[in-house]
């Protein structure tokens, strides 16, 4: 859940207008999708170490393709953004995160024969999902890209508590999303759709939860094609 934020108002102290962050709203909404993801087998496999690794190969490969479309739609939104510290924030999450990722990914994708050739059905839809809120606000690209960040923190922090084997083949994986790092990125991310939602107007606040929502469920959907060795069928 969420730990600090910054208090509102006057004399430092949150007014009733602003109890309600627009954060509060996204995470109930989506809330019923994520008790989906926690339960949905190849989270439960990297929890307790049985997952297969065909298919976390299978994964991890189609979100070494992700990464690359997810870097330059991070970089756009830093490239729109008018608050210079929020534009800063997110070209060190641009920077630094995926280089983190992209680490990760190389210490698993050891040969050749790891590599994927292409996107599966279900990466392609949701690299496309995200690349076309760039003809939305800002706002909603921006919330776009936070299940992505809050979802696997969330996760990684699940699972980390849930793991009590040193030996999981996946704990390295685990040990990313769970690290206290990752964590702080993802707070302020939150706490940069917060303020954008804050200014914005009550339909593109809307626009931002309906987004929020959708990519959540792309999250869902980009594990549950994985567990599935999802390929193209034409």
């Amino acid at each position: 859940g969420l730990r600090q934020w910054r208090l509102c108002g006057n004399n430092g102290i949150q007014t009733i207008k602003d109890m309600k962050k627009w954060s509060d709203e996204a995470w109930a909404a989506a809330a019923p999708v994520y008790e989906q993801i926690i339960n949905q087998p190849f989270v439960r496999g990297l929890a307790d170490g049985s997952l297969s690794r065909q298919r976390f190969m299978h994964y991890i490969a189609q979100d070494s393709l992700y990464i690359g479309e997810y870097f330059r739609v991070l970089s756009h939104i830093a490239s729109r953004l008018r608050d210079s510290s929020h534009a800063a924030d997110f070209v060190g999450f641009a920077a630094d995160g995926v280089a983190v990722e992209k680490a990760l990914h190389e210490s698993y994708l050891s040969t050749n024969e790891d590599k994927p050739a292409a996107m599966t059905p279900a990466c392609t839809l949701y690299t496309s999902v995200l690349k076309a809120q760039s003809y939305a606000p800002v706002e909603v690209e921006a919330a776009a890209v936070l299940p992505c960040f809050w979802v696997y923190q969330k996760v990684g922090e699940t699972i980390y508590k849930a793991c009590t084997d040193s030996a999981n083949p996946y704990k390295a994986w685990i040990d990313t999303y769970a690290d206290p790092a990752f964590e702080a990125s993802t707070q302020r991310a939150i706490a940069i759709c917060d303020e954008l939602a804050q200014a914005a107007s009550p339909e593109t606040r809307a626009a931002m939860t309906d987004i929020f929502v959708l990519c959540t469920k792309m999250e869902w959907l980009f594990w549950d094609s994985a567990w599935n060795l999802e390929k193209w069928k034409i």
